[in-house]
């Protein structure tokens, strides 16, 4: 597989298409962690329950994006784009219109099957038509869209909760879809080669169950005891399929999806780098607002907003990643950001319902702009360490696989906060220091999984291989 043949132009016009539609399928992935609490009343569902409208749609994400790889290389790209974009706008005109919790659901997988899509098309798209010394700007450009929106959805959804409804965030995002199909149609064309072969539904349905049983037996730990039939056995159903699908895939002539790639050293790094990441992303978004809303008893618009300055610092902090990666390679950006992320969470832990709110905005920026500094450069690596023609499989198993952890990151510090909060004891007071334990509590957890980020950034990226050393 070449280097895609895309003249300058249409280079840029395919670039802003795809940032407006993962800008506005990423917010989706981030803006009910402020609305959940009246979109739980509303529906009349505990907020355990309801947590999984971000962890579920993480979920489906990750179970899709394996399919990709296969879909990338088997449809035409403009037909399989919009068609993406598609059932993304469909999902959201369910969930908007959603008056029980099952149909907010199903809206929400329309939309998690949708935006798999277009990130994964995205990744590959871009590697695909950026020659190797702009693949890293490209990347941190593109990085504003699937780094800054998911941050900035709590505040724009704080401030419609509190002024119009939660509905009218999915109609809102629903008109951006639109127009972004549109263009889609206008603009885009063919630039990824495809070729004709047979769907292996088995290994599809193993990659579901494997995924699906992880994700699932993780996530209902926040509900049940993690001794319980309804967390033990997902898990073990989640851990056998994955054995066995990732067995299939080694003894096959064409996997579904090559874990082969793993034996890469570099892009395993990769992959490990960016699920410890997509633990710290999610988990901090979910966590922050509960922080402002259940332990200070502030309103959504508040919790919205204590995180928009972090929003900016990634705005700032992408680009300028993608050209220190450019030029220096992974090494500075990795540990720098491993460390912003251990410095920001480790004083978090220390917060109390008396500390200014200030505090926890500026440890948010801190966090966020060292986010950045890691989010996609570790893709553009990753992907840089692989031949052209297994970049699809390359980006759709990163994708999936931090997708996953960014739904267990969820599902894990909610847990967290909800035992450490009921252990410390139930009490009605506002603010909240049982509340407020859990929260330190959930950032402590936060915090070993940083420890573990800076000895995988100093140990896993020694030869810190320049991005033009692309494997053809």
């Amino acid at each position: 597989m070449e280097q895609a043949a895309v003249s300058e132009r249409k280079r840029r016009l395919i670039f802003v298409n795809i940032v407006i539609s993962c800008i506005a399928s990423s917010l989706l992935a981030t803006a009910l962690t402020t609305a959940m609490l009246p979109i739980t009343e509303d529906l009349n569902v505990p907020v355990t329950t309801g947590q999984w409208l971000t962890s579920g749609y993480s979920l489906v994400m990750a179970i899709v994006m394996p399919l990709s790889a296969f879909l990338i290389t088997r449809f035409p790209t403009k037909n399989l784009y919009s068609t993406a974009i598609a059932i993304f706008i469909a999902g959201l005109l369910v969930s908007g219109l959603a008056v029980n919790f099952p149909m907010m659901m199903f809206g929400r997988v329309m939309q998690a099957s949708g935006g798999g899509m277009l990130t994964s098309m995205a990744q590959v798209i871009i590697l695909s038509i950026f020659p190797a010394e702009k693949k890293g700007t490209a990347m941190g450009w593109y990085g504003l869209s699937i780094g800054a929106a998911p941050v900035i959805a709590p505040t724009l959804a704080g401030v419609l909760v509190d002024t119009v409804g939660w509905r009218m965030i999915f109609f809102l995002v629903m008109i951006i879809m639109i127009i972004s199909f549109v263009y889609c149609l206008l603009v885009f064309s063919n630039v990824l080669e495809t070729e004709k072969k047979k769907f292996d539904i088995s290994s599809f349905i193993m990659s579901a169950l494997a995924f699906g049983g992880i994700t699932l037996g993780i996530g209902n730990i926040g509900t049940y005891s993690f001794g319980s039939v309804m967390v033990l056995l997902p898990l073990i159903i989640g851990i056998v399929f994955a054995a066995v699908f990732s067995t299939r895939q080694l003894h096959i002539d064409k996997p579904f999806l090559d874990v082969r790639i793993l034996k890469n050293r570099d892009y395993a790094v990769s992959v490990i780098g960016s699920m410890l990441l997509y633990l710290n992303v999610y988990g901090g978004t979910v966590i922050l607002p509960l922080y402002v809303q259940q332990a200070l008893g502030m309103s959504a618009t508040i919790a919205g907003l204590i995180t928009l300055p972090g929003s900016l610092a990634s705005v700032i902090v992408s680009p300028f990643a993608g050209r220190i990666y450019d030029k220096l390679g992974m090494r500075v950006l990795f540990v720098t950001g491993a460390v912003g992320l251990l410095i920001s969470n480790g004083l978090m832990i220390f917060v109390t319902i008396d500390t200014g709110l200030w505090v926890a905005l500026v440890l948010n920026i801190i966090r966020n702009a060292a986010t950045a500094f890691m989010l996609m450069p570790l893709v553009t690596w990753g992907a840089s360490t692989v031949s052209l023609a297994m970049t699809s499989h390359a980006t759709a198993l990163l994708t999936s696989l931090r997708t996953i952890a960014g739904s267990l990151g969820t599902a894990i510090f909610v847990a967290v906060m909800t035992i450490a909060s009921v252990n410390y004891g139930v009490d009605t007071l506002v603010p909240s220091p049982s509340s407020m334990h859990g929260v330190n509590m959930a950032f402590f957890g936060m915090l070993i999984s940083d420890i573990v980020l800076i000895v995988l950034a100093l140990w896993g990226t020694g030869k810190n291989r320049k991005p033009q050393e692309q494997i053809v």
